[in-house]
């Protein structure tokens, strides 16, 4: 009897992908579709978790599975955009919009609140990170402070992964990854629920039960089953955050090894030898028993190039012709990316994007090359925070993935920027390949999916570009810190009042 085929799914920021392997790494179906994200307010980003549901999971799942009817499943496993905060009542409903990771920065004064109450350096010693707009603990308490009704109705803590996982198989479940996100409530040297902070910061909260991503969570129930069209009975994994099931894919899994994703937000992660703790990057549990990682971002990289393409206009083979044409440099244009705010190294919600050096002589492809340069930039000085925070002399192995990565301009800059190469895999599918594969090993069907998706080709740096982006990046820097007050005066003015 052969064995079966397995099942990923994966729910980004703007849109889900869907994915059936075979055993032996084939994908055999894929599927793909677009959502939108809510913005309420300025600095609000949801996504309503119904919705996702509905017309994601169970439309991708019925999508693959007609594809290739004769197939059988004999695992599934889902990721989804993290760290966020979905509340849900004690039957498991949705009981507001889920509040997103750190695109989200809603909960400022409770960072401050929390940090005062626990201590800056006692939360990044039990945590592991300072507490950020990625943090999960301050947006609870957020929730309780200023959505109190709701919070007290609150009896599940969801992530978009794991809510998945309870409509699939009712298992109220989260994985060690996503809770090391939910700082300060989880034990990071330890890998277990900080008893005493999560009280502080939601008490009476029932937490759920914590799980490795490739084990088992739970069977497929006969209701799920009758919506989704995957048989009663088939195993589900715990699953993870996004970012880390897409560094699965390509294989990210030693010390030094970095994943350096092209998505809606730039994600880097880096497998580390052992914890360590850093206040310029996240330290966070891995998805193995015992493995720590670093993590650095830009909150937008995809968000600002799509922004562009909305402004101008202009589809995106367009937009990278134009930015060919406009050379290292972009005439002369300077970019700060940070239109949704700047997380690591700074940790900085109220920066905002800019652009240096316009003239009447500039075009779009001026402005969509300096886009893509000025994120490369944010990449080269979180790889420089990587380095100092991991004890790194020897150059990382660097693997880029996401849908970024396609017409090869953009991982070409990030290249010349940085001066390394980047390894581009075979498939760039992302992290609903790597779902697949947690599933293949949580149900057996195989014991090594290394060679599921082995290195292409590399990108190296070229020695003229790289030069020019070198006499940029400290012009780049400066261009940040001497407009950073102004930045932060302009946000303070958008920002109004709270609700009520």
């Amino acid at each position: 009897m052969s064995v079966g085929h397995l099942l990923g799914v994966d729910i980004g920021t703007s849109s889900s992908k869907a994915v059936l392997v075979s055993a032996s790494g084939e994908i055999v179906a894929r599927a793909n579709r677009p959502h939108r994200t809510c913005t309420p307010r300025p600095g609000w980003y949801e996504h309503d978790a119904d919705a996702v549901w509905d017309a994601d999971f169970v439309a991708l799942t019925r999508q693959v599975l007609a594809a290739a009817p004769a197939a059988t499943i004999a695992g599934v496993a889902v990721s989804g955009i993290g760290p966020c905060l979905l509340p849900a009542d004690a039957a498991g409903r949705p009981l507001r919009p889920a509040i997103l990771y750190g695109i989200d920065t809603r909960a400022g004064a409770q960072i401050a609140q929390l940090t005062a109450e626990l201590g800056a350096d006692e939360i990044v010693r039990r945590a592991g990170s300072a507490l950020t707009s990625q943090s999960v603990g301050p947006k609870l308490l957020w929730l309780r402070q200023l959505e109190r009704a709701t919070y007290e109705r609150t009896a599940h803590l969801f992530m978009a992964s794991s809510y998945l996982v309870h409509r699939l198989t009712g298992e109220y479940v989260l994985d060690h990854h996503s809770a090391s996100q939910c700082a300060p409530m989880y034990d990071l040297a330890g890998q277990h629920w900080d008893a005493q902070w999560c009280e502080h910061v939601a008490p009476g909260l029932p937490l759920p039960q914590l799980r490795w991503p490739s084990e088992v969570a739970g069977l497929v129930t006969a209701a799920a089953a009758s919506r989704t069209g995957i048989p009663a009975g088939t195993p589900v994994t715990t699953g993870t955050i996004d970012a880390w099931a897409e560094a699965t894919s390509v294989g990210i899994d030693a010390p030094g090894d970095v994943m350096v994703m092209y998505g809606t937000t730039m994600f880097l992660i880096e497998v580390v030898a052992r914890l360590t703790r850093h206040r310029a990057v996240w330290a966070v549990a891995g998805t193995t028993p015992g493995r720590y990682d670093i993590a650095a971002t830009l909150p937008t990289s995809g968000a600002l190039t799509a922004w562009l393409s909305k402004l101008t206009a202009t589809d995106f083979p367009e937009l990278l012709a134009a930015a060919r044409r406009s050379g290292p440099g972009a005439r002369g244009l300077l970019m700060l990316p940070h239109l949704a705010g700047e997380r690591t190294p700074r940790f900085d919600p109220d920066q905002r994007g800019a652009v240096l050096g316009l003239s009447l002589d500039h075009e779009r492809g001026d402005l969509y090359r300096a886009a893509l340069e000025g994120v490369a930039f944010g990449v080269r000085e979180n790889l420089a925070a990587m380095a100092e925070a991991a004890g790194r002399t020897a150059p990382p192995r660097l693997v880029a993935v996401g849908g970024g990565t396609q017409g090869g301009l953009w991982a070409q800059i990030v290249a010349d920027v940085v001066g390394q190469a980047q390894q581009l895999p075979t498939e760039t599918v992302g992290a609903c390949l790597g779902d697949a594969m947690l599933a293949a090993l949580a149900v057996g069907a195989a014991a090594d999916v290394s060679g599921w998706n082995p290195p292409l080709r590399a990108i190296e740096p070229d020695p003229s570009a790289a030069a020019r982006y070198a006499s940029l990046y400290p012009l780049y820097l400066e261009f940040a810190d001497r407009t950073r007050s102004i930045a932060h005066e302009l946000a303070h003015r958008d920002q109004g009042p709270e609700p009520e």
